[in-house]
């Protein structure tokens, strides 16, 4: 029963990836897209983690660890390009 709703939530995490996905193509606006991709990014986090509940291990769990660290960055990267338009500031 348990594996049952486990494969459920595969399924619509699965689904909600592919909606974000086309979120990304064809958002309307770069803001839109930049929160499709941070989505993105936890949502393969909890595919990941659901994976290792239902493989009954832990070896994931350090590709888990990287993705959410390199999907904060990345999304705080784009977001202050968009506001400022640099990442890095130089002090002249």
């Amino acid at each position: 029963m348990f594996d049952t709703v486990l494969i459920v939530a595969l399924s619509a995490l699965s689904i909600a990836l592919l909606l974000l996905f086309i979120r990304v193509i064809i958002g309307p606006s770069t803001q839109d897209r930049i929160l499709a991709l941070d989505a993105i990014g936890v949502l393969l986090v909890g595919f990941i983690g659901i994976l290792m509940i239902l493989q009954d291990t832990s070896v994931y769990s350090d590709i888990v660890l990287v993705l959410t660290i390199l999907g904060f960055v990345g999304t705080l990267t784009l977001s202050k390009f968009l506001e400022r338009g640099v990442v890095i500031e130089h002090d002249d």
